[in-house]
């Protein structure tokens, strides 16, 4: 009797970095922040953007959350906490701003779907598209 042949089943990117590397969502907000600021040493035009732009913004994930600053055109705070006050607050999962960021979920789906939820007015919300 031969072995059965295991299925094909399809894991997503961020469930396997997760179990090789065991990246947490601060590790996977410290990378966006990263490329923020690459970006912003890069690309002047994007510099010149955002650089007016003063924003405190709160990452409610219901089991963990986070918080960051940006003056300046950098990220001058990033903390494992809520602010006291935000101009822009994030509420999700960890699972569904995973799959966010490694582009398994679409922005307006997680939005439409209730996945996401963004409180802020509508320049804040443009703010976020550029930011990331």
């Amino acid at each position: 009797m031969g072995a059965c042949p295991a299925p094909d089943v399809r894991v997503p990117q961020h469930e396997i970095n997760g179990l090789v590397n065991m990246t947490s969502m601060h590790d996977e907000i410290q990378i966006l922040i990263d490329k923020f600021d690459k970006k912003v040493a890069t690309d002047e035009a994007f510099k010149k953007s955002v650089e007016p732009l003063k924003k405190t913004v709160n990452i409610d994930l219901k089991t963990e959350a986070y918080s960051f600053r940006l003056e300046d055109a950098k990220v001058v705070w990033f903390k494992d906490e809520l602010a006291e006050t935000s101009d822009v607050k994030i509420i999700s999962t960890p699972e569904s701003l995973t799959a966010m960021i490694h582009g398994e979920l679409r922005p307006m789906k997680a939005y439409f779907s209730k996945k996401i939820q963004i409180e802020g007015n509508i320049q804040d919300l443009m703010f976020l598209t550029k930011m990331f």
